[in-house]
C-alpha cells in the first residue's frame, strides 16, 4: 500500500510544480500559450519523464531488459496501455477542458479508477469487497467535489464534443495500470521496464502525432529553450519518481487499488499549494481532503487487518 500512497503524493508534488511552469513566461501572454500551453506542456511533461528514467535505468544497466521486453507481446501491451494512458487519455481530457471547462471536466475524469477498477475485474480477475466499493465511491465523490470547487464550471466551447472528450480520458486513465498489471505479469516485463516502455512510446507519439495534430509543434519549439521548460523537466522528476512507485504498487497489490491509492494526488496537491504558493485551503477543500484520504485507505488495505479482527474469506472464496 505504501508504493501507493507515494504515487499519489509524488504526483501532487508534481501537479503542483507544472501548475507553476504554467503560470511562467513561455506559457502565458499570447494567442498561442492560451492555445497551445497544457498540449506542449504535456509533452515536455512526458519527454522528461522519459529521459529521467532513461537515465535511471542506464545508471542501473537495465536499458537492455527493456530493449528485450519491447519484443515480447506483454511489451506491447504495455505500449497499448501507454497510448491510451498518455496521448489519448491526455488528448480527451484536454479536450473536455477545451469545451466544457475544467470543473465538470474534473467530475467526469474523476471516474477513471471506477472505470479501472471494473476492467481489473473483468480482465484480471481482481476481486474488492462492497464495502472497499463504497469506499472507493466516497473517494471520488471527494475528488469531484474539489474538483469542482477549485475549477470552476464555465461551458467554453462544444458540449458534445466535450464530453465525448472526458470519456475518452476516463477509458484511456482506467485501462492504462490494468494494460499494464497485465503486461507486468510477465516475468520478461517488470514495473521499471514498463515503466520505461510507457513513458517513451507516450512521448514519442506526443511528438510525431499529438503536436503535429494539433499544429502545436512551432509553439512548443519556441518554448523549450525558457525557465517555464526546465520547471516542467523538474516537475517530470517528481512524475518519473512517481510512476516508479506507481508500477511498483499494480506489481504489488493489483491495478484496481493502486488506483485508488493514486488519487489521493488530489489532496496533496493541496497540501503542497499551501507549502509552495502558501494557497490556504478552504473549509470544503480541507474535508474533501480528509474523505480523499480516509476513503482510499479504507478501499485499498485489508479491514479485517487494519482493524485487528479475524480475516474473513471473500464470498466468492468460500466453499
Amino acid at each position: 500500500m505504501r508504493f501507493g500512497i507515494a504515487s499519489g503524493f509524488l504526483w501532487g508534488l508534481d501537479t503542483v510544480i507544472l501548475g507553476i511552469a504554467l503560470t511562467m513566461g513561455a506559457f502565458i501572454g499570447t494567442p498561442e500559450a492560451i492555445a497551445f500551453a497544457a498540449i506542449a506542456s504535456a509533452f515536455m511533461h512526458d519527454a522528461a519523464c522519459a529521459i529521467w528514467l532513461f537515465l535511471y535505468m542506464g545508471v542501473r544497466r537495465r536499458l537492455g531488459d527493456t530493449l528485450r521486453a519491447l519484443k515480447t507481446r506483454s511489451g506491447k501491451v504495455v505500449m497499448l496501455g501507454a497510448l491510451l494512458g498518455g496521448p489519448l487519455g491526455m488528448t480527451g481530457y484536454l479536450v473536455a477542458i477545451n469545451n466544457i471547462g475544467a470543473g465538470y471536466t474534473a467530475i467526469i475524469s474523476a471516474f477513471y479508477p471506477a472505470f479501472g477498477t471494473f476492467m481489473a475485474f473483468v480482465l484480471l480477475k481482481e476481486r474488492m469487497r462492497p464495502r472497499q466499493l463504497v469506499a472507493l465511491a466516497c473517494a471520488l465523490a471527494g475528488v469531484m467535489v474539489m474538483g469542482y470547487a477549485t475549477s470552476g464550471d464555465s461551458s467554453v466551447g462544444n458540449a458534445a464534443l466535450g464530453l465525448v472528450g472526458a470519456v475518452v480520458c476516463v477509458v484511456g486513465w482506467g485501462s492504462e495500470a490494468v494494460l499494464c498489471a497485465w503486461g507486468m505479469r510477465d516475468d520478461a516485463v517488470d514495473n521499471e521496464t514498463a515503466l520505461q516502455i510507457r513513458e517513451t512510446t507516450s512521448a514519442i507519439v506526443y511528438a510525431v502525432v499529438v503536436l503535429p495534430a494539433f499544429g502545436a509543434w512551432a509553439f512548443t519549439a519556441s518554448a523549450l529553450p525558457s525557465i517555464s521548460t526546465a520547471v516542467v523537466v523538474l516537475s517530470g522528476l517528481a512524475g518519473a519518481a512517481s510512476y516508479l512507485f506507481y508500477y511498483k504498487g499494480i506489481a504489488t497489490i493489483g491495478a484496481a487499488r493502486c488506483m485508488a491509492l493514486n488519487i489521493t494526488y488530489s489532496a496533496w496537491a493541496v497540501v503542497f499549494g499551501l507549502v509552495l504558493l502558501g494557497s490556504v485551503p478552504t473549509v470544503v477543500q480541507i474535508v474533501c481532503c480528509l474523505v480523499i484520504m480516509a476513503g482510499t485507505v479504507l478501499a485499498a488495505c485489508d479491514w479485517d487487518e487494519l482493524f485487528g479482527r479475524k480475516k474473513t474469506p471473500l464470498p466468492e472464496d468460500a466453499s
